[in-house]
């Protein structure tokens, strides 16, 4: 009988889920369109060209509808068999709801892992082909130079500080550049007009520089004046001087893990990045947590079932959402750990699912 039950409760949902994942992705895709339309207009771009963004878009509409229609889906679900009065015997035959939604919580779990593997397969490149497309369109160009960068190398001993950044022609104004050993004591400092990257010696050149050195023999610090000078120990690639603005959120897992690498060996800010690379994790299991959610509180509704599932979807998904944001920039901030800020959503959400159970009518 137990087989019999999930396969009623399946084929029922499967179809569900199917038109309310249509109904979300055209709600995206319409949201995107209407919010660059009169920028699209003003850059006479083609339709063809718009259809060609909501292609690259789908993926991303796709992973980003799934839990709102696992939420629908199970709400509505199991609101018909609380109105049509047929879970009257499933319950008298000792079949506790737990089990009976047992089949659609399996599915949230599925769909966890279908999800986090299609992001890393698909929803990656397609998303990041559709920000590069739509900024070819729009004719928007971002910029690599940066303001005041400050790095940090060699295991903190090499310090970099300049006025600016210049990504076109790779060189550095007014920069200092301080040199430690590993007991971080003072080896050589460096003041120079600029410095330019040397892409065949694949280190930095310093122009009209002054050095400030420990003389061995003397046992003082001792300045000198040169017009170029170089050493191999300065090879900080010049990418780690670039304003940051790369998305984890467009980066494979392993390209975004070797990047919050770089970021923290470079001395610079990596707790945004690496809440973000967290999140991805606890995202994917987001079909997992909603579909525990739907399936304790969604047989609640006896009247208006489709109109109080489309609601209830989008008011837990609206606050799931809302919490997530509202951790991230915790994390950001420094507040709390970027693991908590990413991970303490979804442990909510997943207590207050077992929680609500245990007050189900069953």
């Amino acid at each position: 009988m137990i087989k019999t039950l999930d396969r009623m409760i399946i084929k029922q949902f499967l179809p569900t889920l199917l038109v309310s994942m249509l109904f979300f992705i055209l709600i995206l895709e319409m949201v995107e369109l209407f919010s660059n339309l009169w920028r699209y207009i003003n850059n006479g771009v083609t339709i063809t060209e718009m259809m060609q963004v909501f292609l690259y878009y789908l993926p991303s509409c796709i992973n980003f509808s799934l839990p709102m229609s696992l939420l629908f889906s199970v709400s509505f679900t199991l609101g018909n068999y609380y109105a049509n009065n047929e879970l009257i015997a499933i319950f008298g035959s000792g079949v506790p709801l737990f089990r009976f939604v047992i089949a659609l919580v399996f599915f949230g779990l599925l769909f966890s892992f279908a999800s986090f593997i299609f992001e890393e397969r698909v929803v990656i490149d397609s998303f990041k082909l559709k920000n590069e497309l739509t900024n070819k369109l729009l004719r928007q160009s971002t910029s690599l130079n940066n303001n005041n960068p400050t790095v940090i190398d060699n295991n903190g001993t090499i310090i970099y500080s300049a006025d600016f950044y210049n990504d076109k022609d790779i060189t550095l104004s007014n920069i200092i550049v301080i040199h430690k050993d590993e007991n971080g004591s003072m080896l050589k400092t460096i003041n120079a007009e600029w410095a330019e990257w040397n892409t065949d010696e694949q280190l930095w050149e310093f122009h009209r520089c002054r050095r400030y050195h420990h003389d061995p023999e003397s046992g003082f610090f001792v300045s000198e004046y040169d017009d170029i000078f170089t050493d191999p120990v300065f090879k900080t690639d010049p990418f780690t001087f670039r304003r940051v603005i790369r998305d984890v959120g467009e980066m494979k897992i392993r390209d975004a893990k070797l990047w919050i690498e770089s970021l923290r060996k470079a001395g610079l800010p990596y707790a945004e990045s690496l809440t973000a690379y967290y999140r991805r994790f606890s995202f994917s299991l987001t079909p997992f947590v909603v579909c525990l959610l739907s399936a304790a509180i969604g047989g609640r509704f006896r009247k208006n079932i489709l109109l109080m599932s489309l609601l209830t979807s989008l008011v837990i998904s609206v606050v799931y959402y809302v919490l997530q944001l509202v951790f991230t920039i915790l994390a950001n901030l420094g507040y709390i750990s970027p693991a908590a800020g990413a991970w303490i959503p979804f442990i909510f959400f997943c207590v207050i699912g077992f929680f609500l159970y245990r007050f189900a009518q069953s």
